[in-house]
């Protein structure tokens, strides 16, 4: 044995662990959307939708997102768009057929980025209320099931 290592790993007391904490506020809804919206871009599944079809423009999108997720999480009414929401998926969805695969590729990765980067209740509201949003989408917008479904 040489100093703390033993069999050339490390111990524990050398592992920097850090403890994740729930989503607190405003910034951490912030850090959770740039953080799943970069990782969402840039997908081979689902990418092409948002810089393809959508042209996403973060900078505008994100702090209308974020107004969502806070008005969800925190009951806070800052979104005010509403009806809309539907309406600007709907019109995606002419532009391209939305299929289940889409909805649970976007579900894996907004659970992923949420689980590297949030652990606790608010986290956990999260996940829930993605998975019902992506439910009600699917229903409202018609979606297809997936090739192999067919």
């Amino acid at each position: 044995m040489h100093g703390n290592k033993i069999s050339g790993k490390l111990t524990l007391q050398e592992i920097n662990v850090t403890e994740l904490k729930d989503i607190e506020n405003r910034e951490d809804i912030d850090r959770l959307m740039w953080s799943f919206y970069g990782r969402m871009m840039v997908d081979p599944v689902i990418g092409y939708i948002f810089t393809h079809y959508a042209k996403l423009d973060l900078n505008t999108h994100i702090p209308i997102i974020a107004d969502f997720w806070e008005t969800i999480l925190f009951q806070k009414p800052v979104y005010k768009r509403g009806p809309k929401t539907m309406e600007v998926h709907s019109d995606l969805n002419k532009k391209v057929q939305l299929r289940k695969q889409h909805f649970t590729r976007w579900l894996y990765l907004f659970h992923q980025t949420i689980d590297e980067l949030f652990a606790g209740s608010k986290a956990g509201l999260a996940k829930e209320r993605s998975v019902s949003i992506a439910k009600l989408m699917q229903t409202r917008l018609g979606t297809l099931p997936d090739c192999t479904e067919m």
